[in-house]
Order: structure tokens, then C-alpha cells, then sequence
């Protein structure tokens, strides 16, 4: 679940990319990329290796060049612009800490190559510290620190030079689980304190949902959706972001209503037709995807009423994972449903077994059509 405060400026372009085409011989790495991000948001870019997000931020740090396109921060065409010229600083999942520096060195390396005065740049690397809770560090060399410090080092040089823009490469990619998941919404409160746009490359989905106010889902160079995390989850656009994104129970079909406010969908995976409480762009018979979280799958051992939106199966298999199950289900076509249910679902009777017989049902508005 996302967490983080609302995105503020939201209203005013303050980066734009426009049209954005990378290619590498015959390859099109990034293709006719648009996006608009605001001041002070803190955006991810989420997607498979290979997607074009990495390359899609090393255009914008100026480490490779469109090959047609614009890119422009806060009204300035920065498209042709040096790395060294443009107001954008970069953290790499490896940090990149000078090894022979202490921590205070590090974070003033820039300050120092950009002829500062010595008094403002103790002050900001006084700050940083502070900032990023490392003052009592500050004479330690990056090999005396824990992998997590030295992430912070990292950002507190980043945040130094007080970019315009901080780019983020898998930030927590070098860091176990555990303390991943730790410093997410930490990260996110230090980059807010300073007040600075960002935007993040990462695979981890969890990484993305909990950090950024919006999300923009990658493949083979497009951007696919861009939308809240919650929307993303909610309400994905296409059979690919439903799939990249969690889990889903993903039903083939034909449209078999089609209403201004629901429509019915005719699958040969089950045994009722599917009611999805809103409408589509669509026509009568057209073939669709209908995408079904495992959490919202109900199971009890009664049929429900209704004609639509549940069917019986066996159970197939459970993981147990503690506050709840996952329950594969497998129906009479030989489809296999994955419900997760909570673990307070049986408090009144035993759980359901393998083998045993169980019905599955979901709400009108639980389900999403796909069309693509």
C-alpha cells in the first residue's frame, strides 16, 4: 500500500519528455515516450529488465542522447546538454563511494569540484548528515559502514549540490530484504525534506508502490499506464500491467452483454458468466480478458446465490503464509483460481482441505475487463 503524501505542484509541468526515441543500431530501446512529471513528485519506473526504463533515465542524466525527441526541466531544453551542465544528479544501486574518502569527503566531493566556499560547503555536508542520520560518521571510510549507511551516504551526496532533479537507479537494490523494506518510506521522508522531483528506476514492484506517488508501467520501450499505485493495482489498462503487477486470475472470453454501466462476459473457464459492474468500449462478441485479484476470490463450502460470479471447484493446493492462504482451485474446465483468503475466514469452522470440494464467487465491481 502506497503511503506517501499527496504529490504536490501536481498542476505545473516541471519535467516534460517529449517523443522520446532511443535506438541502438536496429533496436528501439525507448519508443515515442511522453510524460509529464510535477514538482517535487516522486515518480517510479517500473518494469522487466530490458523494458527501456534504464536507458529512459540515462537520457535524462545526459549519459546517452535521444535519438530524436526532447527532454525538458523546469522550462529549459536540457536534451543536448553535457551530464556536467545539467542541474540533475544520479545514485547508482552500487553507490559509487570513493573508497579512499571518509564519509563528510564524499558527501563534499561535488560541492568542492563546483569551487564552493569552505564554509558553505561544511554547512551542507553538515546538513546532509544530519539529514540522512550519519553525522557521527562522518570520519569513517565507505568500508566501516553497513550496506544501509552506506546508501545514505549516497543520497546525502546526491542531495548535496541541491539538484533539480535526482535520479534514482534501483536504490535499494544492493540491500537485503529485511532492511529494504525498512528504508523505503525513510528514503521517500529525507527526499521530501529536501524538497527535490525524483524518479526511480526499479523491478521491485513493492519498492515502486510504496515509494511513489505515481507509477509508470514499462515494456519494450513504451509506456504502457501511468497512474497512482492504486489505480495501477486497481484498475489496470491492459493484460500485461494486470499481470506484472501482483497477482491476478486472468479469464479469456467473449462480450456477451454490453451496457452502459456493466457488461457480461461468456467464458469457457466458467460455468456462469462474469457481471462486471462498468461499462466498455467494446462491441457485442468481441474477445476480452477479464483480470480478478486472488484477494478479491471469496471460498465457502455453500453455493452462493446469484447467476453470475462463482463457480465450485477442488482444492488443488495451499501455501500458508501465516495471516493468510492462498488456495489454488481448480474448476471443471481444469482452470486453476487462486484465492487468498485471511486466516480469520475459519475462525468459525475448519479451514477447507486438499481435495475437498469448495465454492468461489467475487462482486459485480471486483473484476476489471481487458480489451488489450
Amino acid at each position: 500500500m502506497n503511503m506517501t503524501p499527496p504529490l504536490a505542484d501536481s498542476g505545473k509541468p516541471y519535467l516534460q519528455i517529449v517523443d522520446v526515441v532511443k535506438q541502438f543500431g536496429e533496436h528501439t530501446a525507448v519508443n515515442g515516450v511522453n510524460l509529464t512529471i510535477g514538482k517535487n513528485e516522486i515518480f517510479a519506473l517500473l518494469g522487466s529488465s530490458g523494458c527501456g526504463k534504464s536507458t529512459l533515465l540515462r537520457m535524462l542524466a545526459g549519459m546517452e542522447t535521444p535519438t530524436s525527441g526532447r527532454i525538458l526541466l523546469d522550462g529549459q531544453d536540457v536534451t543536448r546538454l553535457p551530464p556536467y551542465e545539467r542541474p540533475i544528479n544520479m545514485m547508482f544501486q552500487s553507490y559509487a563511494l570513493f573508497p579512499h574518502m571518509t564519509v563528510e569527503q564524499n558527501i563534499a566531493f561535488g560541492l568542492r569540484q563546483d569551487k564552493l566556499s569552505k564554509a558553505d560547503i561544511n554547512e551542507r555536508v553538515a546538513r546532509m548528515l544530519e539529514l540522512v542520520q550519519m553525522s557521527k560518521y562522518a570520519r569513517r571510510k565507505p568500508f566501516q559502514l553497513s550496506g544501509g549507511q552506506q546508501q545514505r551516504v549516497a543520497l546525502a551526496r546526491s542531495l548535496a549540490k541541491r539538484p533539480k532533479l535526482l535520479l534514482l537507479d534501483e536504490p535499494l537494490g544492493a540491500l537485503d530484504k529485511k532492511l529494504r523494506q525498512q528504508t523505503q518510506l525513510e528514503l521517500v521522508n529525507m527526499i521530501e525534506q529536501v524538497g527535490v522531483t525524483c524518479i526511480m528506476v526499479t523491478h521491485d514492484q513493492e519498492e515502486a508502490m510504496t515509494m511513489a506517488s505515481r507509477v509508470g508501467i514499462m515494456s519494450e520501450g513504451q509506456l504502457l499506464q501511468v497512474a497512482s499505485p492504486s489505480e495501477i493495482y486497481e484498475r489496470p489498462n491492459c493484460r500485461f500491467t494486470a499481470e506484472f503487477i501482483g497477482e491476478t486470475n486472468l479469464f479469456s472470453g467473449q462480450v456477451a452483454v454490453d451496457e452502459a454501466d456493466h457488461v457480461q462476459i461468456d467464458s469457457a473457464e466458467l460455468r456462469r458468466p462474469i457481471y462486471v459492474g462498468h461499462g466498455i468500449t467494446g462491441t457485442l462478441g468481441m474477445p476480452v480478458w477479464v483480470s480478478l485479484r486472488p484477494e478479491r476470490v471469496g471460498l465457502s463450502r455453500s453455493a452462493p446465490a446469484g447467476e453470475c460470479n462463482h463457480d465450485q471447484g477442488t482444492v488443488h493446493d495451499i501455501a500458508y503464509l501465516g495471516g493468510f492462504s492462498i488456495y489454488h482451485i481448480q474448476l471443471a474446465s481444469g482452470k486453476i483460481v487462486k484465492a487468498s483468503v485471511p486466516a480469520t475466514r475459519w475462525r468459525d469452522e475448519p479451514a477447507p482441505t486438499w481435495g475437498e470440494s469448495v465454492h468461489l464467487s467475487w462482486a459485480d465491481n471486483d473484476a476489471v475487463v481487458l480489451t488489450l
